[in-house]
């Protein structure tokens, strides 16, 4: 049905770890291949721009460079990604909407604008740029450290930094430069966490509030769908049932009220007629507002208003509910009536002999989940479509910010599962 909605950055994708060790070994990767890869690139882009009015061979080439580009920042995120333990989601290729090669040459236009792959990109740019630097510092460190035993030899002068020419009885102070360039190694890898983690945090804190109004237009888009096939649920069960049966009391009283006086006896039974029709009426119109919102979850809560579905149910139900108190409204509303209307197609269409009904409180990441599986044994086939009962309750869950899986192969079993948030 729908899929289950992503959940916001833990507190480690606030405050990445520190990884000293393995931050050294990435730069150092990436001082030399990572920097041998850069210039390959630039290269290419030359080429490419170079023989782009070669028969549209150099096109060919500046594609392949967005492709190759495309992948090199996905690997970056995924890189620092699983290096500092962020939770950012991978980069995804935009594919084309619909054929032709316009269309192509548009999804290739809407790739290269991604600006997630360029951030992604300078930040593979930058950590080359630190990781020369530290392979550079790396270098003066054993150097200086070398020279420094100079005195246990027996060479008079040594070359120490600079290229300048250094007595050995004064060689061990280049231990000073060697901590130097320690001191160096580890601040370019504390340098190339915080960029890193600045600029990919700010793709996933992106990605995060793309995500938050992606969830927040489905959750309207279910509102208002939600409000719209109850509105045509009401107007349908007025016209079909309570309004026909009001007109014909209406009538039945007009011919009592012609007929008191010439015939009292045929009056009254026209009177007790219209009396019974009444309150047929308002036992329809009792149901039509449970439909619409059932008082007893107000006044007791979802356990005591899911006993009396179970109750008013024509088939047995085993009723599994463990709560530990009361929920938002919208919560047990949700759950009440994806309940209500599993129970009811299953009494209607799929010839159930038994129904069981589990409803839990869960909790995953920190957050508290309404969690209830409506099960039968019917004949299966359940679908949901646009404007059913089904569709109704999708579309109320979706509201309230939680899911809805319909599980109803063909020969059955039916097997209803949603979940939905205790707060939003």
């Amino acid at each position: 049905m729908t899929s289950t909605p992503k959940l916001a950055p833990d507190e480690k994708s606030v405050r990445p770890p520190l990884r000293i060790v393995p931050t050294i070994l990435h730069l150092a990767v990436l001082g030399t291949i990572g920097t041998a890869i850069s210039w390959f690139l630039l290269g290419w882009l030359a080429a490419g721009a170079a023989l782009i009015f070669l028969l549209g061979f150099g096109l060919l080439l500046l594609i392949g460079l967005l492709y190759a580009m495309f992948g090199l920042s996905w690997f970056e995120i995924q890189r620092v990604s699983s290096l500092y333990d962020l939770n950012v989601a991978a980069l995804s290729w935009r594919p084309r909407r619909r054929g032709g090669f316009g269309e192509y040459m548009r999804s290739l236009a809407r790739n290269l604008a991604s600006g997630r792959m360029w951030a992604a990109l300078g930040s593979f740019v930058l950590s080359c740029i630190f990781g020369s630097l530290m392979l550079g510092a790396l270098q003066w460190t054993v150097h200086t450290a070398i020279v420094g035993f100079a005195p246990l030899s027996e060479t008079e002068t040594v070359i120490g930094p600079f290229n300048l020419i250094v007595p050995s009885t004064q060689a061990p102070w280049l231990f000073l430069f060697s901590i130097a360039g320690v001191a160096a190694v580890i601040g370019l890898a504390f340098l190339h966490r915080a960029v890193t983690c600045a600029i990919i945090g700010a793709i996933a804190r992106e990605s995060e509030m793309t995500e938050r109004v992606r969830s927040s237009s489905v959750q309207r888009e279910g509102a208002v769908r939600a409000a719209e096939v109850e509105r045509t649920r009401i107007e349908r069960d007025l016209h079909d049932g309570v309004q026909p049966r009001l007109v014909s009391v209406g009538m039945t009283l007009g011919l009592a009220h012609q007929q008191i006086d010439t015939d009292p006896a045929q009056a009254k039974e026209l009177i007790a007629e219209a009396h019974a029709s009444t309150k047929s009426a308002i036992t329809e119109l009792r149901q039509l507002t449970r439909g619409i919102y059932a008082s007893v979850l107000d006044d007791r809560g979802l356990d005591a208003a899911l006993s009396a579905v179970a109750g008013r149910s024509h088939i047995p139900v085993q009723l599994d509910v463990q709560l530990t108190g009361r929920y938002p409204r919208d919560t047990e509303s949700a759950v009440y009536f994806t309940i209500a209307e599993a129970l009811t197609n299953a009494t209607k269409h799929s010839r159930a002999a038994t129904c069981r009904v589990t409803v839990r409180e869960r909790e995953d990441a920190g957050k508290r989940w309404l969690w209830a599986r409506i099960e039968d044994n019917g004949v299966g086939g359940a679908r949901v479509l646009p404007g059913g009962g089904l569709d109704g309750i999708t579309n109320r869950v979706l509201a309230a910010g939680g899911t809805l899986r319909l599980d109803s192969p063909q020969g059955g079993p039916t097997a209803v599962e949603v979940n939905v948030p205790c707060a939003s």
